[in-house]
């Protein structure tokens, strides 16, 4: 299994659950190799907790190297769906990467992170914002002048000091390093996240 970082919460999703979210991510991009689109699962055929809306993000990773890295920030389908249609994203739409090939299926370890709700955050300045953030926990989304951007809470493994997380955060948004402004909006939430080689995810 793909280690899991200390930047996962616990407890949500049970070990079997995990294992189907995983093997749905797996199918929906083998699916995506042989039909050139993402798999449909239906929610009424897996347990409750995988039928609620939720928001997913689904990175791919081949020997330790991004390979892509898709999600939504807000719930609007049910956490089996949205868990196909990223992995698929993932594989096939991320301009960052040409699409999967069907030589890189072996080799891809799939890592998913499943979102809890978004919470507003209030702050005076930029320094109590920074004194609010919780390093390892909080993903955070940045939203001002029509730009947006988010981290997930994985990134604090390459950026554990809170005020490089937030400077790479408004670089990635589109706004300046040191940008700051009274309409600056920022909002957090934290994942649940597991992974794993997709031959295990295949094998149960």
């Amino acid at each position: 299994m793909v280690p899991m970082s200390s930047t996962e919460t616990q407890g949500v999703y049970r070990p079997e659950e995990r294992r189907m979210l995983l093997g749905i991510a797996a199918q929906s991009i083998e699916h995506g190799l042989n039909q050139g689109a993402p798999l449909e699962p239906d929610p009424q055929e897996y347990p409750a907790a995988l039928q609620a809306d939720r928001a997913t993000f689904v990175t791919l990773q081949i020997d330790g190297e991004l390979r892509g890295c898709i999600g939504v920030l807000e719930a609007i389908r049910p956490l089996v769906v949205d868990v196909a249609r990223n992995a698929y994203a993932a594989a096939f739409e991320d301009p960052r990467f040409p699409p999967l090939t069907r030589a890189e299926l072996p080799r891809l370890d799939i890592h998913l992170s499943v979102l809890s709700p978004s919470e507003p955050m209030h702050f005076r300045s930029e320094s109590d914002l920074l004194d609010q953030i919780r390093p390892g926990i909080d993903g955070l989304i940045l939203e001002d002048r029509g730009r947006r951007g988010t981290f997930l809470p994985s990134v604090w493994e390459q950026l554990p000091n809170p005020a490089d997380f937030f400077e790479h955060l408004r670089h990635k948004a589109g706004l300046p390093s040191r940008y700051w402004s009274e309409t600056l909006e920022v909002s957090r939430y934290s994942t649940e996240s597991f992974g794993a080689p997709i031959a295990e995810t295949f094998s149960g």
